[in-house]
């Protein structure tokens, strides 16, 4: 069969259903072939759009995203998200054409060395040589992208070898790649010094990260948490791992986590890192972060282990085989509950003196943490939500109560404005029965708003809740807090009338400026079938609190609630 078809059949059995992607002039042959495949395609509208919605694809779901480009721009559009990926170690498989092989080098129309623009940014690059590898390239590519710690894997094919004739028979071996055997189990005897340092430890944090999410572990997290009452904080990127209502949650920590999260991390003898690599939204001046303890560190990758900071008891493995092993050596240990009551107390002082709160509007002004809120109450605290990167995605961190995994998907490492929109089509592919909510910034949106076409034109539920403040948030907050107010190149301008864009691309547009009527158009848009986008105008100028000022310790943390003046005690460092 032509290797194009084979492509395809590769694909379904690896279990392929969707692929996003655009079709070019180097990647016909490869479309020739899904229209005749039992595959699903998603048409999207820019391919850094197709990118982002097989990650938001594969974060929903745990399965790998697939996205496909043509060469020279098609492939190079989809570098951004092929750069996000990485960051965010989701496991996806990106299929670019190329030029023939003939062209290759000539400087040919429509090409260029995708393979050598991506090698810092992939886990693996394929470069078809010869039709013949083109399924097993495939395979191979689903493996990498899936095990171990999860990646992005790029296979490039030129176009003459796609349309070559190969005999093709599917394959029934798994796939064994000499030099690439990621440790998945965990070093016992490391295992049982972590456990028995969790139970001499008289101030412990458990810090987990995306990791978790990653190997499926949060139910593995929340019984180690629970064989002890053990505080619990996670990552941006590990936001429902454990669940966000549960008493012994401490919130997010970091850059705008709470400030008992921080200041437990501060004042912490011993912090058991999973599936998280201590980066610096987290640990604020590294030379200052949490002074006092020995670190575990467990994680599927050994080049994140020691890298920011050096771990006392190393443990590589995935966390799914290694928690259970942990809690089953602490609870083995029996070591004495009653050690933590002192720690505990400490904690909720914290917590009593430095709530997460902000400022209620009385004059019908929208509040940016309070739209949040009444999203968290309209959809019961279960929906998918996707973010863009700002101000309004750490609001929905701080006030969005995540109680399960993968239903919060934003761009952590990367940081990539314009995500929110397509990953949350890739989501509400993966998971057709879910609500997909996806909470955008003005400055975002404009990014990659043409995706609205592709949520109309496939029959893709998807409502978009904009936080509308006219202002690249985030950048605004920062010149005011540290550049003197010298807003330089923050202000959005004239904006799109957002109902009127949302319907010229055939969804439904709808606009609310009174906090009173928040709630409701939340709740009409919820009940609206097809693809929708609410407006809300929100206080321009609101910043997000707490935060910790760049290269500042944690423990230095700004705004947020003021501690009662007798509290003194509850303060970072003076236990």
């Amino acid at each position: 069969m032509r290797a194009a078809d084979a492509l395809m059949e590769a694909l379904k059995a690896e279990g392929v259903e969707h692929v996003f992607g655009i079709p070019g002039g180097a990647n016909l042959p490869t479309y020739d072939a899904i229209y005749d495949a039992d595959l699903t395609h998603v048409q999207a509208r820019h391919e850094q759009g197709a990118g982002h919605m097989a990650e938001g694809y594969a974060k929903a779901s745990g399965r790998v995203g697939v996205a496909m480009a043509t060469s020279g721009p098609g492939a190079t559009n989809l570098v951004t998200a092929v750069a996000d990926a990485i960051m965010d170690s989701v496991p996806t498989v990106f299929v670019t054409g190329q030029v023939r092989t003939d062209l290759i080098g000539t400087d040919g129309f429509q090409e260029a060395d995708v393979s050598g623009i991506t090698l810092p940014i992939v886990k693996h690059s394929l470069m078809v040589k010869d039709p013949r590898q083109i399924p097993e390239y495939i395979h191979q590519a689903f493996h990498i992208a899936s095990t171990g710690r999860p990646g992005p894997v790029l296979v490039d094919v030129p176009q003459d070898l796609s349309r070559a004739d190969i005999s093709y028979e599917p394959s029934t071996e798994p796939v064994e790649l000499p030099g690439y055997k990621p440790s998945t189990e965990g070093n016992i005897k490391q295992i049982r010094i972590a456990a028995k340092a969790l139970a001499n430890s008289s101030r412990p944090v458990i810090y987990a990260g995306g990791g978790v999410i990653n190997a499926n572990a949060s139910e593995e997290l929340r019984e180690l948490c629970l064989s002890d009452s053990f505080p619990v904080t996670c990552t941006l990127m590990g936001l429902g791992g454990f669940p966000g209502t549960h008493e012994q949650w401490l919130g997010m920590l970091g850059m705008h986590g709470t400030r008992t999260a921080n200041y437990a991390m501060d004042e912490a003898d011993l912090i058991v890192c999973v599936g998280a690599r201590f980066d610096d939204r987290i640990t604020g001046k590294l030379s200052e972060f949490a002074p006092r303890a020995k670190f575990v560190h467990i994680d599927i990758d050994p080049a994140e282990i020691s890298k920011n900071v050096p771990a006392h008891i190393p443990i590589v493995g995935d966390a799914k085989q290694v928690l259970p092993k942990l809690t089953k050596e602490y609870r083995a240990i029996k070591a004495d509950p009653s050690r933590l009551e002192p720690w505990w107390d400490r904690i909720r002082a914290w917590q009593r003196d430095y709530p997460l709160d902000h400022e209620r509007s009385e004059t019908g002004e929208i509040k940016p943490q309070a739209m949040v809120e009444a999203m968290y109450k309209v959809t019961d605290g279960d929906a998918i939500i996707t973010s863009d990167v700002g101000q309004h995605q750490m609001w929905a961190a701080q006030y969005y109560n995540f109680d399960k995994p993968r239903r919060w998907i934003n761009s952590g490492g990367l940081g990539t404005m314009g995500f929110g929109l397509p990953s949350a089509i890739g989501a509400q592919v993966a998971c057709p029965d879910e609500t997909v909510v996806c909470l955008a910034g003005d400055g975002s949106l404009v990014m990659t708003c043409q995706e609205l076409a592709t949520a109309v034109h496939h029959e893709i539920p998807v409502k978009v809740f904009l936080m509308n403040n006219g202002y690249f948030g985030m950048v605004r907050q920062w010149q005011e807090l540290f550049w003197e107010k010298r807003y330089s190149s923050v202000e959005m301008g004239p904006s799109p009338d957002w109902e009127k864009l949302a319907e010229a691309f055939g969804a439904k547009g709808m606009r609310v400026d009174d906090a009173a009527e928040v709630e409701g158009a939340m709740r009409d848009a919820l009940a609206t079938e097809g693809p929708v986008l609410l407006d809300v105008r929100v206080a321009p100028h609101e910043n997000c609190y707490p935060m910790i000022p760049a290269g500042s310790a944690a423990r230095d943390m700004v705004g947020g609630p003021a501690p009662e003046a007798d509290s003194s005690a509850s303060r970072p460092g003076s236990a």
